[in-house]
């Protein structure tokens, strides 16, 4: 992965969890900390990514020399997608090796230039491109999204699992829909259950990097193709995002290997 430096894969064992929109705000959030930051949207069967970024049907990426794309940029980030290879209303009806053949193809053969973080927004299950992405680059760590309910919480741990097996370090856990906040009257309910995110935390010995509600806005943000990080830079929830995106670097800066020691004899 030429001129990538660092990459983080966004992943959570299952669908419905709200994984891509953690992707998209975090990979906003971390490009506005200062980072140049890229996303891969490596969901081949449901990409989601083009529309929660607001890239129009049609809208194309630029030949970047022989067999080779320009990456898309959008609201100060790179970003790579199925979605802008071929019609997103064509089911991809491929078996295993060719979603991964087409994984591997959008991952190295898309012109990323010097990124900081590239970001990969993963698909559901712990099956051919998750393998694919552990034998192919190295991967510096992986966000786990979970809902704080037993049931999602099974799952999770499977993507967790499936991480430790490849070596890849599991960077935090992000609970998303921690409460729901009515949009009329402001009341807070845990209606998926409570500590879900702390429990596998601590099970796994990793951190919760953050908790998100489940609002009207998120939602309404995301599906116009202004996620909140954009669309509310100065909101609570933006400011978890941007705070994630500070543990993420951290927890990767602490991985890195020192410097050789030099001692010099008398």
């Amino acid at each position: 992965m030429e001129g990538v430096k660092h990459i983080v894969a966004v992943a959570s064992g299952k669908g419905g969890v709200g994984k891509s929109t953690v992707t998209v705000n975090l990979a906003l959030a971390m490009a506005a900390e200062g980072y140049r930051v890229g996303i891969l949207d490596a969901d081949i069967y449901g990409p989601s990514q083009a529309q929660m970024l607001g890239v129009g049907e049609g809208v194309r990426p630029q030949s970047a020399g022989e067999n080779r794309f320009k990456p898309l940029e959008v609201h100060g980030i790179q970003a790579m997608s199925m979605a802008f290879l071929a019609d997103i209303r064509e089911p991809m009806v491929w078996r295993g090796p060719m979603v991964a053949g087409a994984f591997q193809q959008m991952l190295t053969q898309t012109a990323w230039g010097d990124l900081d973080y590239l970001f990969i927004d993963m698909p559901p299950g712990t099956g051919d491109i998750q393998l694919t992405l552990a034998q192919k680059v190295p991967v510096d760590g992986a966000v786990i999204v979970t809902t704080p309910q037993d049931i999602a919480l099974l799952d999770a741990r499977k993507g967790i699992e499936m991480f430790r097996k490849v070596n890849v370090p599991v960077l935090g856990v992000v609970e998303n829909m921690s409460l729901h906040l009515c949009s009329h009257c402001g009341h807070s309910e845990p209606i998926f259950g409570e500590g879900g995110g702390e429990r596998i935390a601590e099970e796994y010995e990793t951190r919760v990097l953050g908790r998100l509600p489940l609002t009207m806005a998120i939602r309404e943000q995301v599906d116009g193709g202004r996620p909140t990080v954009v669309a509310e830079p100065q909101s609570e929830v933006t400011t978890t995002f941007r705070d994630m995106a500070r543990q993420v670097v951290e927890q990767i800066r602490g991985q890195q290997p020192d410097g050789p020691e030099i001692s010099f004899g008398d």
